[in-house]
């Protein structure tokens, strides 16, 4: 498997060695790794216009933009549906986020964002197991490892939501570790780390004077959308130039990761998905071969709780671009993603009793709409869709 694998890769990535194939390869990659360096560079400077957005609205004006956020069932399903529409919970968690670090949105609001943006992205590979509807046993395998992502998040959702709303355990122990790591070197302060400042002060500068001719709050509104849609394209382009220079290798990670040890497997979901930004292209990549019946939806299972992990740490990364009175509290936000997905490995998949939940849930879903096709279409348009609204 793994050698028709490779050779798989070799035929549709790799130039062939010497001469000139090999150095136009050379130049390909070159080219794409400049491309990831500038795409990180513009998800620094977008998370940055934001934040200068917010700064120029005020603080009553700010405020009044979140004022949805008061009541947190309607935050988490902002969160599930803004993540259904554009596709990418990075994007999704970097704007609370950024919102929390400038002072527009308070922490409780961007928490239940937060919690619903990790559910929201679980639709994508759900989507991509549609391809195998043609085939009845295809379509059923390839579900059942496609909606365990699903059916992972959904479970947390329904254990830390209600324990967050009564005793805030999210946000009580990540405003501590937060409040433990400065002052001690292991992290540096936002509002004074002047490297990212000076960085993205002349990207920042040109759109801000772009838009500080408008009218009044135009002017600032008009920057929090422009450095969204940065972040939008930076985070779905960066998805794609990585998974280009790195799909062959991490699926080359995955397979021989699966199967060998689940806790191999997780640490190899986290990794892949931390290099490709994208827990989408991590789940994705092994759906196929469920489909194929090479691999079982319970192996494929921990590299989805690793995957759940490993896409916390760009959100952490983009909250030190942030920067104000309210920085600390930013980044305190992105904590809380990265405490959630630690939790929830802790309390479903580390011990025993929840593990096997997931896993039947997926393969009960896959079997019933594997019968009855339209019960995907009622799943996917309830769940992610009339019920957010």
């Amino acid at each position: 498997m793994e050698d028709a694998a490779t050779e798989h890769d070799a035929g549709n990535v790799r130039a062939p060695a010497g001469g000139e194939g090999a150095g136009s390869a050379g130049w390909t990659k070159v080219l794409g790794w400049c491309g990831v360096a500038a795409l990180i560079y513009l998800l620094i400077c977008a998370v940055s216009i934001i934040s200068r957005g917010f700064a120029g609205l005020g603080a009553d004006a700010a405020h009044s933009m979140f004022a949805f956020a008061a009541n947190p069932w309607v935050g988490l399903f902002v969160g599930v549906l803004g993540t259904v529409l554009i596709q990418s919970s990075t994007t999704t968690t970097a704007i609370a986020v950024t919102a929390v670090g400038s002072g527009a949105l308070a922490i409780q609001g961007a928490i239940p964002i937060i919690l619903g943006a990790n559910v929201g992205t679980t639709v994508s590979t759900t989507l991509v197991a549609l391809t195998f509807i043609g085939n009845r046993d295809e379509f059923r395998r390839a579900l059942a490892a496609s909606s365990i992502h699903d059916f992972y998040n959904w479970l947390a959702l329904l254990i830390f939501f209600p324990i967050e709303l009564i005793w805030h355990p999210l946000e009580r122990l990540s405003g501590a570790i937060t409040y433990e790591l400065y002052g001690t070197g292991w992290l540096p302060d936002p509002s004074r780390f002047n490297i990212i400042r000076s960085m993205t002060t002349p990207v920042v500068d040109v759109v801000t004077g772009l838009t500080s001719h408008l009218p009044g709050a135009v002017g600032p509104v008009f920057t929090i959308v422009i450095g969204a849609a940065l972040i939008f394209v930076a985070v779905r382009y960066l998805g794609k130039l990585l998974k280009m220079l790195m799909v062959g290798r991490a699926r080359d990670i995955l397979i021989k990761a699966v199967g060998r040890n689940p806790y191999l497997a997780m640490g190899s979901g986290m990794a892949v998905t931390v290099v490709t930004q994208s827990s989408t292209i991590t789940t994705s990549v092994l759906v196929p071969f469920a489909g194929a019946g090479i691999l079982t939806p319970a192996q494929i299972y921990p590299v989805t709780v690793g995957a759940n992990l490993g896409t916390t740490f760009t959100v952490v990364f983009a909250a030190f671009a942030v920067v104000g009175q309210d920085a600390r509290i930013g980044l305190q936000a992105a904590f809380v993603h990265l405490l959630y997905n630690v939790f929830a490995i802790v309390a479903i998949y580390v011990i025993p009793v929840l593990r096997p939940v997931p896993l039947f849930l997926a393969q009960t879903f896959a079997r019933i709409a594997s019968q009855h096709k339209w019960v995907v279409a009622v799943y996917l348009g309830t769940v992610f869709v009339a019920v957010p609204l």
